[in-house]
């Protein structure tokens, strides 16, 4: 199973939500989940991770065994070694899942993320890895469903996570 995380804020509590599925090209999901998150700690420039990574962990507790997981944002800030939020994500599963992350704004010093064009779009998604190789996981990501710049399932997890409810 392959999982899209992602979270949303509102004042001090925050939405995690999850998309699970099957296989990268899937157009639909095998499940959605969502949950609130009161209290949540406050944003810190430079430790984002501090604030989103409980979020993540425990809505991810709530999902079966995956294999892969998806966040918005960076694995890696430089390329290979300073750790954005997917490296401490793959690092807090103990190494035990792959993470890909999905960007959609280029990062100043991130110049090893993978450029994928989707659609008709002629703006990247930046793509960075930790657990599979970053030209695999880019390949994932071109291959997901949808024909915009956004994949189908993506969209659907950043859309659950901010309204704050699954269907």
């Amino acid at each position: 199973m392959i999982a899209c995380l992602d979270v949303s804020y509102h004042n001090d509590v925050a939405y995690a939500a999850a998309v699970i599925f099957r296989n990268w090209p899937d157009a639909n999901a095998v499940d959605e989940k969502v949950i609130r998150i009161p209290d949540v700690q406050p944003y810190e420039p430079g430790r984002f991770f501090r604030r989103e990574l409980p979020c993540l962990l425990a809505v991810l507790k709530t999902l079966p065994p995956i294999h892969s997981a998806i966040i918005d944002g960076y694995v890696w800030l430089d390329g290979v070694s300073k750790s954005g939020l997917g490296a401490h994500l793959y690092q807090a599963l103990g190494g035990q899942v792959a993470v890909v992350g999905v960007a959609k704004t280029k990062l100043q010093g991130a110049d090893r993320a993978c450029e994928v064009i989707r659609g008709t779009s002629r703006r990247p998604l930046f793509v960075t890895a930790v657990g599979l190789p970053p030209e695999l996981a880019a390949e994932y990501v071109r291959s997901m469903h949808g024909k915009y710049r956004m994949p189908t399932l993506l969209a659907r997890v950043d859309y659950l996570s901010r309204h704050g409810q699954a269907a």
